[in-house]
């Protein structure tokens, strides 16, 4: 098997390399951003597919966020794998913060009182919520009777608020990305076109050729 790890990661070290990559999170962005500025595209179809990416992690559709990345990508015509690579912005370490911002501004927009202590309860309630709903998908096949009030009850005070909510805070931090990565996608990808055409021209051959990594038209 060509991609198969040599070394099986046991599901605690599994977890635990999410929560902290091997080679830490400095190093994680890092390589999240050279990926980016690698990518074949123009800087503004990467720039939506980012946009993409960030807005998806502000959705508390937690384990689908890679599928509404390539959707709102497709929409808005942006580069898929920006868009993958852009729902980094959602990791373990913003996960709580976004969350908590999420349900605060959704709670306002809808008229309602701003809830204590989410911070510490939020993971307990999406937790719940998964434990309820497995609940209820087993009951569909054993002796359990299915009970859908605490499901109900976690969507009307945390999955609506949070829905609603995490559509401003991520436009804003998936526009602040776009403008962001924009430029410094732009200004990488001519430096590496001027670096070729140097080398070929040192060859001999014809610099005015397309360069590797040339973006086509947009």
């Amino acid at each position: 098997m060509v991609f198969k790890r040599r070394d099986r990661r046991s599901v605690g070290r599994a977890v635990a390399e999410a929560l902290y990559p091997r080679g830490g999170w400095r190093r994680a962005f890092g390589y999240v951003k050279h990926r980016l500025q690698r990518l074949p595209d123009t800087p503004e179809k990467i720039g939506r597919g980012i946009f993409a990416g960030v807005l998806a992690s502000w959705t508390p559709f937690y384990g689908l966020h890679f599928i509404i990345a390539v959707i709102f990508a497709k929409i808005g015509r942006g580069n898929m794998l920006a868009a993958l690579l852009g729902t980094f912005f959602g990791n373990p370490l913003t996960y709580v913060p976004i969350g908590v911002v999420a349900l605060q501004t959704g709670y306002f927009i809808m008229g309602r009182p701003p809830h204590r202590d989410i911070e510490t309860s939020l993971m307990g309630k999406f937790g719940a919520a998964g434990q309820d709903l497995w609940h209820n998908f087993g009951a569909l096949f054993g002796p359990d009777r299915a009970d859908w009030r605490g499901l109900a009850l976690f969507y009307d005070d945390v999955f609506l608020p949070y829905l609603v909510g995490g559509i401003l805070p991520g436009l804003i931090s998936a526009f602040a990305c776009y403008w962001l990565f924009v430029p410094v996608i732009s200004a990488y990808q001519n430096r590496r076109r001027r670096k070729l055409r140097a080398k070929l021209q040192a060859l001999g051959k014809n610099p005015s050729a397309p360069a590797d990594g040339a973006a086509g038209p947009d």
